[in-house]
């Protein structure tokens, strides 16, 4: 399949390029004195505060990832079973 060669390219600059972009910022606000911290505090959250959220959302958002799972799965394979061959 050659499109999946070009799509793990570009999602891997793309992942890159997230990483280089972060890596800048973050070394501009370092060099303004600006610490996570202090982002937090002046947001009025804690360390422990963002990872009970997370927490939280990933505790909601599982069920309801496994329940759709369990109606779009069959769905897709009984799709890919019936597609017409392709020409590969």
């Amino acid at each position: 399949m050659p499109g999946a060669d070009a799509m793990t390219f570009r999602l891997l600059t793309t992942f890159i390029k997230i990483l280089v972009a972060s890596l800048l910022v973050g070394v501009a606000l370092s060099s303004l004195s600006i610490t996570p911290e202090q982002i937090l505090k002046d947001l009025g959250l804690t360390p422990e505060q963002i990872v009970s959220y997370i927490n939280r959302g990933f505790h909601w958002a599982l069920p309801h990832i496994i329940l759709g799972g369990l109606v779009t799965v069959p769905i897709w394979l009984v799709m890919y079973i019936l597609r017409p061959p392709r020409g590969d």
